[in-house]
C-alpha cells in the first residue's frame, strides 16, 4: 500500500470514532491540525474525552456529514448511512489501517502484533521508552493508567502502535520493528484457515526486515517460534524471548511476587538484572520481556528499560481493579480467547491467595464460541465458580451449539458451580451472593460485560 500524506486528507470524518483504535487515530490527527469529526452508535467515556479536545462527535449514524475523507473500519457495514452518503457524493473512503499508516509516516514504526497480549505489550513498551527519556507517539487499544490516554503525539521519532491482525490491517503499517507475542488460530472468519493467518504473520515480519528493521518473537509460543524459524531462514533479523534456553533474551528465576511476577533478564549468558512487575501473571512477564527486547534492540539502556517496566501499572480492562467491598475484590479483563482466559485466571489464582476465584464470562462472536467451546470450558474450569452469559454477537446469525448454555455445560466444575445465566440483570446479584470475604470476582469478555464490575460492587455494598 502506498503511503498517504496526512495533509492530503483535508477534513476527516470517522465512523465508529469511539472505538479503541479509531479514537486514538482521531486524537493524533486532531493534534496534528486535521479537522476531525465523527459518529458512534452510543455515547461513551471515549466520546466525552474527544469532545473535550474540541472534536465534533455525535451519537448516531447520520445520512450526511461535512468532510473531504471518510475513515471506516472493516466492522462498519456497506449499508452504513455515512458510507452510502460518501459513495453518492464522491467522498473518498479510507480504511482504519490506511489512516493509521498515514499518521505513522516519517516515524520509526514499532508495531506490536499477536493473537494475545498486544495491548499490554504495547503499553509496557511505551512506558519503558518514556522512562528512558524518549517521547514516543503511540496508539494503543486501551488507556494507559499512567496517562489516562490511548494515544499521544510525541516529540521523538518513535511511533508505537498496537497492530491488528484480525482483518489483515497490520500488513498496511510502515513498521520497521515488529513484535509478535504469539500466533494461534483466531479470526478465521476473515482468514479462512490457520495457514493463511500464519502466512500473514510471516509477511508482517518480512516487511519489517525489508525496511531494515528487526522482529521480536516469543520463543515459548509454538506459532511465533515457527514463524521466527521461517523468517530467520530468509535472512530476517529476528530476536526471540522467553523461558526456553535458546531464546535471545531469557526469563530466569521467575516467581510470583507480592503483586506481579519477579524475574531476572538474561541475554547471551549474562544475567542483566531483576524486574519486579506491578501487574500479575506469568503471561505479563513474557509481555514485559517482549517490550524489553524491542527497547534494548533500539539501543536504550538496560537499567532504564527495567525501571520503566517496573513502573508500569496496567491499562484499562486488563486485570483492571474495580474496587473492594467487604473483603471481596472485583476485577475486569478483556480476555475473550481460551488462551487469554487461562492466563488471566492463573494470574487471578496468584492474586486471590486463599480466597476463591469467581468469574463471569461473556463469549464474543458465535464463530469463536463454536470453534473453541471445549477449550473455553477447560479454561473457565480454573475458577471455583463460573457464571456464563449468553454470547455477545450483535448482528450475527446464531450457530447451532455455539450458545452460552452449551459453553457452560463444558465447564468441568461441580454441579452448581458452572452456571448459565441468560439474564444480564441477574448476573451482578448472582456474583455478589456467591462471593465471601477473601474471594476475587472477575468479569471476562470483549463485549459489554466490562460494565458489570461496578454493579457487583453496588450489590456487595447493599449486602454489607
Amino acid at each position: 500500500m502506498s503511503q498517504i500524506n496526512l495533509s492530503s486528507l483535508g477534513r476527516v470524518h470517522i465512523v465508529g470514532i469511539g472505538g479503541a483504535g479509531m479514537s486514538g487515530i482521531a486524537r493524533i490527527m486532531a493534534a496534528r491540525g486535521v479537522v476531525v469529526s465523527g459518529t458512534d452508535a452510543k455515547d461513551s467515556r471515549r466520546l466525552q474525552a474527544l469532545r473535550a479536545l474540541g472534536i465534533d462527535v455525535r451519537v448516531g449514524h447520520e445520512a450526511s456529514f461535512e468532510a473531504d475523507t471518510l475513515v471506516v473500519s472493516t466492522a462498519i457495514p456497506e449499508s452504513n448511512p455515512e458510507r452510502r452518503y460518501a459513495r453518492s457524493h464522491g467522498v473518498p473512503e479510507l480504511s482504519r489501517a490506511a489512516a493509521l499508516a498515514a499518521i505513522m509516516t516519517g516515524s520509526i514504526g514499532i508495531a506490536v502484533s499477536g493473537t494475545h497480549g498486544k495491548t499490554t505489550t504495547t503499553s509496557m513498551l511505551t512506558v519503558a521508552l518514556q522512562h528512558c527519556g524518549a517521547d514516543p507517539s503511540f496508539v494503543i487499544g486501551s488507556e494507559l493508567n499512567e496517562s489516562g490516554s490511548n494515544a499521544h503525539v510525541g516529540t521523538g521519532d518513535l511511533f508505537v502502535v498496537e497492530a491488528d491482525e484480525s482483518d489483515g490491517s497490520f500488513l498496511a503499517l510502515p513498521a520497521q520493528i515488529g513484535i509478535v507475542t504469539n500466533v494461534e488460530p483466531d479470526h478465521l472468519n476473515h482468514w479462512g484457515d490457520f495457514a493463511s493467518l500464519e502466512r500473514a504473520f510471516d509477511e508482517f515480519g518480512r516487511q519489517c526486515g525489508q525496511r531494515g528493521g528487526f522482529v521480536v518473537a516469543c520463543a515459548d509460543d509454538v506459532g511465533a517460534r515457527a514463524m521466527a524459524s521461517r523468517l530467520l531462514a530468509e535472512g530476517v533479523d529476528v530476536r526471540t524471548y522467553g523461558t526456553v534456553e535458546d531464546a535471545t533474551v531469557r526469563i530466569l528465576d521467575a516467581r510470583p511476587g507480592d503483586v506481579g511476577w519477579t524475574f531476572t533478564i538474561g541475554a547471551e549468558g549474562v544475567r542483566l538484572g531483576e524486574i519486579s512487575l506491578r501487574v500479575p501473571g506469568r503471561h505479563n512477564a513474557l509481555n514485559a520481556v517482549a517490550a524489553y527486547t524491542a527497547a534494548a534492540g533500539l539501543g536504550f539502556p538496560d537499567a532504564q528499560i527495567r525501571a520503566g517496566l517496573e513502573a508500569f501499572s496496567g491499562t484499562r480492562r486488563r486485570f483492571d481493579f474495580k474496587g473492594e467491598v467487604g473483603g471481596v475484590r472485583v476485577y475486569d479483563d478483556y480476555a475473550h480467547h481460551p488462551t487469554e482466559i487461562d492466563a488471566t485466571l492463573r494470574a487471578a489464582r496468584d492474586v486471590a491467595g486463599d480466597g476463591r476465584v469467581i468469574v463471569a464470562f461473556q463469549a464474543h462472536h458465535y464463530y469463536r464460541t463454536a470453534m473453541f467451546v471445549r477449550e473455553f470450558g477447560e479454561a473457565l474450569g480454573l475458577a471455583d465458580v463460573a457464571v456464563v452469559l449468553e454470547v455477545f454477537a450483535p448482528g450475527e446469525e446464531p450457530i447451532p451449539g455455539a450458545s452460552g448454555q452449551t459453553l457452560a455445560a463444558n465447564v468441568p466444575l461441580p454441579e452448581g458451580d458452572a452456571i448459565f445465566e441468560p439474564s444480564w440483570t441477574a448476573v451482578a446479584e448472582l456474583l455478589a451472593n456467591r462471593a465471601e470475604p477473601g474471594d476475587l470476582v472477575m468479569t471476562l469478555g470483549a463485549g459489554d460485560i466490562g460494565m458489570l464490575g461496578i454493579e457487583v460492587l453496588e450489590r456487595l455494598r447493599s449486602k454489607s
